[in-house]
């Protein structure tokens, strides 16, 4: 899966401490997320940063080719 939250982030000029302080997540697990180092992210912790960001799961993570 390719992890879209860097882009989307930048799109709406938001910081990885932006997200962590309004979602509750903490900082590194979001950090991990940003960077691709997560390989098998929590589903819950997909759906507090797609609902914050106001995007869906599918515009957060899409499939590699």
């Amino acid at each position: 899966m390719k992890n879209n939250m860097r882009v989307i982030l930048a799109k709406k000029r938001l910081k990885v401490a932006d997200v962590a302080r309004e979602t509750g997540l903490s900082k590194s697990t979001l950090t991990a997320l940003y960077y691709e180092r997560t390989k098998r992210p929590d589903i819950e912790t997909l759906l507090k940063i797609a609902n914050y960001l106001g995007v869906s799961i599918d515009e957060l993570l899409t499939p590699e080719d």
